[in-house]
């Protein structure tokens, strides 16, 4: 529970009680994407102190959305993760980043994460609905690094990156947040290629699709 309460009878109210402390969402935020070390959390928010991400991580663990783990050999590593009731969290982040792009101011050049760009821009803009009976897998590879989106049948899944991707996204993080945000493939100067068929890409458009 948070070290506040609202104290009402009311479904907002109780679960801002378990998740409205500061830096609470953006801590889940980063374990939406995946395990992470204590480090890992660290450096993806530097403007939060060490103490105070241990007292959040604490208070997450004891309402049950977060867990710590040891990897087994050859990590033989201590990471956090979501719990199953933790993994609820994933669609109010997105409908939260959804309800952020439209306030996003434009994205820097070298100052955006490829994580955040592919998984709170694109996959934040997902819809299951549109998605139903689609397969798609999509590569990113932006500014050095990779990271992958796979749809299967109206679900966002973690992909298999042992397979080949339909879509390949390659450029820059910030011409992906750009694109999420509404701009056109061909007004982006470069920026970000696509490569892959006009069917496969007519379905990302379609599964992710950008305010326009």
């Amino acid at each position: 529970m948070g070290t506040k309460t609202y104290d009402q009878y009311c479904t907002i109210a109780t679960a801002l009680d378990l998740v409205g402390d500061r830096w609470a969402l953006l801590v889940l935020r980063e374990l939406s994407f995946g395990e992470q070390r204590f480090t890992d959390l660290r450096s993806a928010l530097p403007g939060i102190a060490s103490n105070l991400l241990t007292d959040r991580l604490r208070g997450l663990q004891d309402d049950g959305l977060v867990e710590q783990v040891e990897l087994p050999a050859p990590a033989a590593r201590n990471v956090y993760r979501l719990t199953a009731a933790g993994t609820r969290i994933r669609p109010v982040l997105r409908a939260i980043a959804q309800f952020g792009v439209p306030y996003l101011p434009p994205a820097e050049e070298g100052r955006v994460r490829p994580r955040m760009a592919v998984y709170g821009g694109a996959g934040a803009l997902f819809d299951p609905v549109a998605a139903i009976g689609v397969d798609l897998r999509v590569r990113f590879l932006l500014d050095g690094d990779e990271h992958w989106l796979e749809v299967r049948d109206g679900k966002l899944r973690r992909a298999d990156t042992s397979l080949p991707p339909d879509l390949v996204f390659t450029g820059s993080a910030a011409a992906l947040v750009d694109l999420s945000r509404g701009a056109l493939l061909e007004d982006l100067d470069g920026r970000l290629r696509v490569d892959g068929t006009a069917a496969a890409l007519e379905l990302f458009e379609r599964c992710f699709p950008a305010p326009r």
